[in-house]
């Protein structure tokens, strides 16, 4: 038995291929189902962020596993499985940990630190709970994940500062205009945890309060519920996607960060009459896949920021948290020992009980016999007892510590594969 963990992310693979790989929130069951329906994943975990999708997975059969996880991305990706094999990372074991707690760290993020992707790293195993997808081996990886994640948050300055696309996309879009947002009409599309962080940024210090915010969700109670957690002083409106109307035709600035498959947003929706430059338009796509079609951006007067922009702006702003790098690996490390002590601790756990028990059990069926064939008192027959459990204590005691030591190495799986054959565990 493996850990693996197949995926493309932003480093390897450009945003349209990632886009195309996304798996949504509605997809999730299907996806879910699917992969663990496969005859060599015991257990299964899908992470899908803006720049990344990943399947974590317990695999019988490793190179098997491997090739199945990069025929799925690949078809939803829909390249021919040879054109997107280089382009996959696979890690398996302990390198599946060292990867896993790093991304709940905020290291492998296009923003150093940020703080969605430890929700997100939560989210993913959660929904693979709930479907019964996942089991003990992924469930004690991503806990111990989303505890490194807050530890270094904690412990270090590694989230001082910006350290969401929320707040980035906030910023970058205020320094298009001289006086930030100030006087001007907002809408957001979103009330997840990004459009939530967009919502925090739009309504605090600095950027400038616009003059109007409305926020559109696929529900007017799932916007109204994101507003009053953010914005109760009733100066932002709420509204459903299909109440939304020319607000966007109105505005001077768009958000946009919905679950979606597919773009919602056409330039016939924007500018219907094909032209803002009377009213210039400024749209920040923060969608994976994307959420406004590749054409508003040929639209005169029409400003059209996407993740890829977001991602160079950051870079330069984030310089300065790049010196607690050094102290969120040293807890990343810290933790990795702690996981795979852990982890040996419990994969021998198993053998030795049975080991334990089975033994047990020829000592008291012989200590039974010989009690009908010799007599003694019920006081000697206890001395017995004790003195025969003492002594099979003790013969146990090397092959326990032996298994322990070595659990999760190749000579520790010798040793238990020879246990299982010798005893018939």
């Amino acid at each position: 038995m493996s850990v693996v963990v197949v995926g493309l992310e932003h480093k390897s693979v450009p945003l349209e291929t990632l886009e195309r790989v996304a798996v949504t929130t509605a997809e999730t069951a299907e996806v879910l189902a699917g992969l663990s329906g496969r005859q060599n994943l015991s257990e299964v975990v899908v992470l899908s962020t803006c720049l990344r999708t990943e399947v974590y997975a317990v695999v019988d059969r490793f190179h098997d596993a491997v090739f199945e996880l990069q025929e799925f991305l690949a078809k939803r990706a829909g390249l021919d499985l040879e054109d997107l094999e280089s382009s996959c990372t696979v890690r398996f074991d302990d390198d599946v940990a060292t990867h896993l707690f790093s991304v709940a760290a905020g290291l492998e993020s296009a923003v150093l630190g940020e703080s969605e992707v430890l929700g997100q790293v939560r989210r993913a195993w959660e929904a693979s709970h709930e479907r019964h997808v996942s089991g003990p081996v992924l469930a004690g990886l991503f806990r111990e994940a989303v505890r490194v994640g807050r530890r270094a948050r904690h412990e270090t300055a590694i989230a001082r500062g910006t350290t969401s696309f929320a707040h980035a996309a906030v910023a970058l879009a205020a320094a298009r205009f001289e006086t930030g947002l100030a006087g001007l009409d907002v809408v957001l599309f979103g009330a997840g945890e990004i459009g939530a962080g967009l919502l925090q940024a739009l309504t605090a210090p600095g950027v400038g309060r616009p003059c109007r915010i409305v926020v559109a969700s696929r529900t007017r109670a799932r916007a109204r519920t994101l507003v009053d957690a953010v914005a109760p002083d009733n100066t932002v409106t709420a509204v459903a996607l299909e109440e939304v109307g020319g607000t966007t035709q109105r505005s001077d600035v768009v958000f946009c960060a919905l679950d979606v498959s597919s773009p919602i947003l056409t330039p016939a929706e924007l500018a219907p009459a094909g032209d803002r430059t009377g009213s210039p338009l400024l749209v920040v796509d923060l969608g994976v896949p994307r959420n406004v079609s590749a054409g508003v951006a040929s639209i005169p007067g029409v400003s059209l920021l996407g993740m890829d922009d977001l991602r160079e702006a950051v870079a330069r702003t984030t310089e300065e948290r790049h010196a607690e790098v050094d102290a969120v690996l040293g807890i990343v490390e810290e933790e990795l020992d702690r996981y795979r002590a852990d982890v040996r601790g419990r994969s021998a756990a198993p053998v030795v009980a049975s080991l334990r028990a089975r033994l047990e059990e020829l000592r008291a069926v012989e200590l039974e016999r010989q009690r009908a064939l010799v007599g003694l008192s019920e006081e000697e027959w206890a001395r017995v007892d004790e003195a025969s459990r003492a002594a099979l204590a003790k013969i146990l005691h090397r092959p326990t510590v032996l298994l322990k030591e070595t659990a999760g190495t190749p000579r520790g799986e010798r040793l238990v594969e020879a246990l299982r054959v010798l005893f018939d565990l």
